[in-house]
């Protein structure tokens, strides 16, 4: 028993190391990130015809960290998949520790992608939709908060589930989960993903199904990845075993 609370105690301090060395990344990248923040901004705003006005003087500073704090998600992403690897990589035989390093590279390609999709496709949609409504009406006008928010909301969401068919991967890997569950599951994970979708985008049904059929397509993706990951495990699995009985049989 002693033994055993130790052992969690080792445990939980190597969480805690490794939680705290990402923690120092992310605050760096976020440094890195405030230092190159005028050539950012620039590029982001460059197909804007208009200036983006602030109400007072903290919105800039708040525009900038949260333009450098995606940044330095993006960055963070390899390092905080690397401790994970590293706390989990005991526990695997040395196949997964092999086929799940592969993951940490994917994770950071993944989550750009994710920002690309939605900065550059769903985005601008969304936007000309909306200010299309206003034309000849109002005055257009747009704050830098309220504009990057809405940016925000519309690109980061994506650069997260985006990672989805990677993590689900992984965990069959680790054989948490298998495509049974996922078919399974199905009904409430399209519930959930339309919720998560309602709720990350403005309240306008071209944008809600913008961002739902992505999703779902997503999801289907994950059960495609997860049946070849669970395959492949299967057939090591087996391979093993025959060669542990065929090791018995000479003996």
């Amino acid at each position: 028993m002693k033994d055993r609370n130790q052992q969690l105690i080792g445990h939980l301090e190597e969480l805690r190391s490794r939680a705290i060395i990402t923690a120092l990344a992310f605050i760096g990248f976020l440094i890195v990130g405030m230092a190159f923040m005028k050539p950012i901004y620039g590029w982001l705003i460059r197909d804007l015809d208009m200036k983006l006005a602030i109400l007072g003087p903290s919105d800039i500073l708040w525009v900038y960290l949260m333009i450098a704090a995606v940044f330095s998600l993006a960055a963070t992403i390899p390092v905080a998949a690397y401790h994970i690897w590293r706390f989990v990589a005991p526990g695997l035989s040395p196949t997964e520790r092999r086929v799940t390093l592969r993951f940490i590279p994917a994770l950071f390609f993944l989550f750009l992608f994710g920002i690309g999709f939605g900065y550059f496709l769903l985005f601008p949609i969304v936007l000309n939709f909306l200010t299309s409504l206003s034309a000849d009406q109002f005055e257009t006008m747009f704050t830098a908060e309220k504009y990057f928010r809405f940016m925000l909301h519309l690109t980061l969401p994506f650069g997260l589930l985006f990672e989805m068919p990677l993590v689900i991967v992984f965990l069959t890997v680790l054989g948490i989960l298998d495509p049974a569950k996922l078919k399974k599951s199905r009904r409430i994970a399209y519930f959930l993903l339309i919720v998560v979708s309602v709720l990350i985008t403005p309240p306008d049904f071209l944008s809600d199904v913008l961002v739902i059929l992505p999703l779902l397509l997503l999801y289907e993706v994950s059960i495609t990845c997860s049946m070849i990951a669970y395959k492949k495990r299967a057939s090591r699995s087996a391979e093993v075993q025959k060669n542990v009985v065929l090791g018995s049989e000479k003996v």
